[in-house]
């Protein structure tokens, strides 16, 4: 019964925005609603069980809690990189060595790199003006080289520690961390590629989107830029984030090699400067002045900047909000329980069993770290039982199943859709078909992997 109030949630989801034309927060909140009470559950809070309003409220909450200020301190590097020609710096370096008709590949392979030791949203925003300033200068489809772009980040995001549930992963399977890195990117690169510039190529070309007005003019403007920053400065101030949080990620490994402590002065300084909120912070004060006192653009300009292109992004924060609102009723109706309960009664191989226990709760949930890290704990004891299968493509396993069919229940998929500037059928072809890509290609490789080790 709750399979199918989730799929009919999700089936009148759709009908509410594509048939009745009513606006995705509007329609998210009302099917959050539904979904709620057709799961049973209560509409106040019990001993038991949160009410549907509390649901939704902690949904929204934790959701933007993270994003909201993410995606407002990006939207302002973002913005200066724009106006200061820094975004078009980049572009036309990375133009010139990899040639127009190869810059996907470019945008893959920054992605992947940069993606790494940030968060899948704080990569995006930390990318988006590169992409659209890219996509204006070569006339290419946003879809053409964005889909590699979010494929790069979103293969390191499910399958590479240092990332939360990955690590977590590692720590519920007693996997060697080293060892699951160099197997994430053995089997992570070449799932990128499919997914990203093979597919998206394919799919650039039926489908053709340009920079959506609004938030692209924000991040693509540069009017009054007659001499381009540096590469290496330009660089330098978009890579802050990426080298303070890998700064956080070293003082984690030598806190488990016993080096450090917690209560060491250097581990909590690491810690703090490394926090994605802190690191975007510093890295879009230091923005100000690298791209903008230092080059002329003066303190009144710069708070306008910062001042008008927060206006864009207040539609696209209540869209994931409700996402992540939809989402929380979802988990809070025992769905996720339901399907680990299902799984734990099957005779298959761990691997497979850890892939599609994190798939179908992805499914159902929408929820990438909750179905990952809820097949890792039912997974593990099992395989410790069977003896001969790697924990390490254990990890893997669960991470890549925790990718498939990214839907409607995901805040993931209303942040690509409105950044991208994308209908609800597009954003289907495009990001759900590439999540869905990166996570059966990545179960093939792990098993042929599995044969080999």
């Amino acid at each position: 019964m709750l399979l199918f109030i989730v799929l009919a949630a999700i089936v009148v989801l759709l009908l509410l925005i594509t048939v009745a034309k009513l606006n995705p927060f509007v329609a998210l909140i009302i099917t959050a609603i539904g979904a709620g009470l057709a799961a049973g559950m209560p509409i106040l809070a019990t001993e038991d069980q949160p009410g549907i309003i509390d649901s939704i409220k902690t949904g929204m909450g934790n959701t933007l809690g993270f994003l909201a200020i993410v995606l407002a301190l990006g939207t302002m590097l973002g913005k200066m990189m724009a106006e200061s020609g820094g975004a078009e710096r980049i572009a036309k370096t990375l133009i010139g060595l990899f040639g127009e008709r190869r810059v996907h590949w470019a945008m893959m392979c920054v992605a992947f790199i940069v993606g790494i030791p940030v968060f899948f949203q704080v990569g995006f925003v930390l990318l988006i003006p590169l992409l659209f300033t890219i996509s204006r200068q070569t006339g290419l489809s946003l879809v053409k080289i964005g889909v590699p772009l979010v494929a790069g980040l979103s293969v390191v995001h499910g399958l590479v520690p240092p990332h939360p549930a990955a690590m977590a992963a590692v720590g519920i399977f007693n996997a060697d961390i080293g060892l699951t890195i160099l197997y994430a990117v053995i089997v992570g690169l070449p799932t990128a590629i499919v997914a990203g510039p093979l597919y998206g190529n394919w799919i650039g070309s039926r489908i053709h989107k340009e920079v959506p007005k609004g938030m692209g003019e924000h991040l693509t403007e540069n009017a009054d830029t007659k001499q381009l920053p540096g590469f290496a400065n330009t660089l330098i101030t978009i890579l802050i984030p990426v080298f303070l949080m890998l700064i956080a990620t070293f003082a984690d490994v030598f806190l488990e090699s016993g080096t450090l402590s917690k209560d060491d002065a250097l581990f909590l300084a690491a810690k703090f400067v490394g926090d994605p909120v802190v690191a975007l912070l510093i890295a879009t004060v230091y923005s100000f002045f690298s791209l903008g006192y230092f080059r002329g653009i003066s303190r009144d300009k710069v708070l306008k900047f910062t001042n008008d292109c927060l206006a864009p992004t207040a539609t696209i924060l209540l869209v994931i909000g409700a996402g992540g609102a939809f989402n929380r009723v979802l988990l809070d109706s025992g769905i996720g329980d339901y399907i680990a309960d299902l799984a734990t009664s099957s005779n298959v191989s761990p691997i497979l069993l850890g892939w599609g226990i994190a798939a179908m709760i992805r499914i159902a949930t929408g929820s990438a770290t909750v179905s990952m890290m809820t097949a890792a704990g039912i997974v593990a004891p099992i395989a410790e039982a069977m003896p001969g299968t790697s924990v390490e493509l254990l990890v893997l396993a669960t991470g890549s199943g925790s990718l498939i069919l990214s839907h409607v229940n995901d805040s993931g998929f209303w942040l690509i859709k409105e950044y991208f500037g994308m209908s609800v059928k597009e954003t289907l072809l495009t990001w759900t078909a590439l999540e869905t890509i990166i996570s059966v290609v990545a179960l093939a490789l792990i098993l042929v992997l599995n044969s080999l080790i």
